[in-house]
């Protein structure tokens, strides 16, 4: 049984993942009906509402003082937000077959290789524009530290990645578009924390990384 009465914790001033954990550890432990998670900034707003959505909370955000309280209630309208924790149950199961291998390709940089940049940046082009050959092998694009100037406003590659967004899931590190000053600017992909990013390699078949 889960505990009724509301559970808060305060979050404030935690590095990613850290509120995301800290929700993760309290419902696991007492699964409350009701829990508020106060943040200090916008990727833990965004982070804490996909996994609580995720539980099966619905999720509602407000102003709280000098922080924001993302605000869980379980309900019948509730239900799986989340592109990572909808995958979580498959696993173990005897790890059933699949027609398809799941393929995440990390993307840590916005060139290829080393060397010369301006031939770095045009082969990540082609490297990226040639995925979709992949098909439905593709199964997670994951952008993280210089990667994510790539999914924001003015990035040559949106409309590619749109493109691959259609058949795949795109994760866009919040940390590191906050550390940029961009995360308001991202035009494509989920704003994500490491806690997923982990997940998401976890249940991987292959990880591929630039």
């Amino acid at each position: 049984m889960g505990d009724d009465r509301v559970k808060e914790i305060d979050c404030r001033g935690l590095a990613c993942p850290g509120p995301v954990l800290k929700a993760k550890n309290l419902i696991d432990e007492s699964a409350p009906a009701e829990l508020k998670i106060i943040v200090d900034n916008e990727a833990a707003v965004q982070n804490v509402s996909r996994f609580l959505g995720s539980r099966q909370y619905k999720v509602s955000v407000s102003l709280e003082g000098e922080g924001t309280c993302v605000k869980g209630e379980k309900g019948a309208d509730a239900g799986v937000k989340d592109a990572i924790a909808k995958e979580v149950p498959r696993r173990g199961i005897a790890d059933q077959p699949r027609e398809t291998a799941r393929i995440l390709v990390l993307v840590s940089n916005d060139r290829m290789g080393h060397g010369d940049d301006l031939l770095g940046k045009k082969l990540l082009v082609s490297f990226l524009t040639t995925l979709k050959e992949m098909g439905k092998e593709l199964w997670r694009l994951v952008f993280i530290n210089n990667g994510v100037k790539l999914t924001v406003e003015g990035s040559d590659l949106l409309g590619v990645l749109s493109e691959l967004e259609k058949e795949s899931t795109i994760l866009v590190c919040g940390t590191c578009l906050t550390h940029f000053e961009l995360l308001d600017k991202k035009k494509v992909g989920q704003t994500t924390n490491m806690l997923d990013i982990v997940t998401a390699m976890q249940l991987a078949d292959k990880v591929i990384t630039v």
